[in-house]
């Protein structure tokens, strides 16, 4: 492949990530959008007005044989748009999670390994500095740690319409789950072994089989435990919305947000961090904390635009520079099978070993 040639890019899905993710081949000239695809006509920024939009993923696939298939559907079509995708040749940029099951998620992994083509998951807390700082000084305390992470949205409007329509395939403790899971396991190197779930249907708005909250723990072999929650709606509560803490007997790192100037269903809220917070719990000879804790600024920090550009940046990079993808691609995965777990276990009401 022509290292100064763009790479042709089919963008499928142009809901908010595929919007975004639109935008950001769009400004960067290493990509070239060959079109996009969606089943309905949706607004658009003016960016975009100029591209032809085409109802069918396969025809378009077939027809226009891009370098680049980007995915950003509903969950329950990622697998298959993947593979085949992957199968007819393409990189493949696939929002999270990756599939709605672990086996259709081992499926995609696998089509990527034997057609030799990339794959990357859009895990965008990966490529934010901020985030990526959090797991570094998590990392410097030593474990085992206690994980306590949340992410509740007070949605209402077009918001609760969109969380309705994800819902219809995906709990909330899946969809952003597999997030905060993934960066658990970047932050420890012990293996999750038991998932908790427990889970609430809150409206008659969603099917009787769907929960609009969530709550899963998550136990490691080296002692580690950790929790998650999620819950989307006009009911939820904004009080304590974002918690994003991680403890370990050295002490804890915590980010700390201005709540009150935030609102929980702000999608540059979920990824900004206003400030680190590193908390020592060394003692002096008088029983007192040895030393204050180090307030770490985040201003300037990407938004959410930003962090889309950064992602496919690292397509391209991967693309050009020929990276090896393997860890990224089974840490998708693994972060999947917890979430999935813990819905299983929402389900049954039985703890759930891995």
């Amino acid at each position: 492949m022509n290292a100064d040639k763009p790479l042709r890019v089919l963008v499928a899905g142009l809901g908010n990530m595929g919007r975004s993710h639109a935008l950001a081949y769009h400004n960067n000239p290493g990509f070239e959008i060959v079109s996009l695809v969606n089943r309905s006509d949706v607004p658009l920024p003016a960016e975009l007005g100029g591209y032809e939009i085409r109802r069918s993923f396969e025809d378009a696939l077939r027809d226009l044989q891009p370098d680049v298939a980007s995915i950003n559907t509903y969950s329950d079509s990622h697998a298959d748009y993947a593979v085949m995708a992957l199968e007819t040749g393409c990189h493949v940029f696939v929002e999270k999670p990756l599939a709605t099951t672990v086996a259709d998620a081992e499926r995609v992994v696998a089509a990527a390994k034997a057609n030799g083509r990339k794959l990357a998951i859009g895990y965008i807390l990966r490529h934010h500095p901020s985030w990526m700082r959090l797991i570094e000084e998590a990392r410097k305390l030593g474990g085992p740690y206690v994980f306590r992470m949340n992410l509740n949205q007070q949605s209402s409007g077009s918001t609760w319409q969109t969380h309705k329509a994800l819902m219809q395939t995906t709990s909330p403790i899946v969809d952003c789950g597999v997030h905060y899971l993934d960066v658990m396991c970047q932050i420890t190197d012990a293996k999750p072994v038991e998932v908790r779930g427990m889970g609430l249907r809150l409206t008659d708005e969603i099917d009787p089989s769907m929960y609009n909250y969530g709550h899963l723990q998550v136990l490691f072999d080296d002692g580690s435990v950790g929790w998650y929650e999620a819950g989307w709606g006009p009911m939820m509560s904004e009080t304590a919305f974002f918690v994003k803490d991680v403890i370990s007997p050295q002490g804890c790192v915590s980010i700390v947000m201005n709540e009150g100037a935030t609102k929980s269903d702000d999608v540059d809220a979920h990824t900004k961090t206003n400030m680190i917070r590193v908390h020592s719990a060394a003692t002096g000879a008088d029983g007192k904390f040895a030393s204050p804790d180090q307030e770490l600024s985040m201003t300037d920090e990407p938004g959410h635009q930003e962090l889309c550009d950064r992602e496919q940046a690292f397509l391209l990079k991967a693309v050009r520079e020929n990276l090896d993808l393997n860890r990224h691609m089974d840490d998708a995965v693994k972060s999947l099978r917890v979430c999935l777990a813990a819905d299983e276990s929402v389900r049954s009401g039985r703890a759930v070993t891995l």
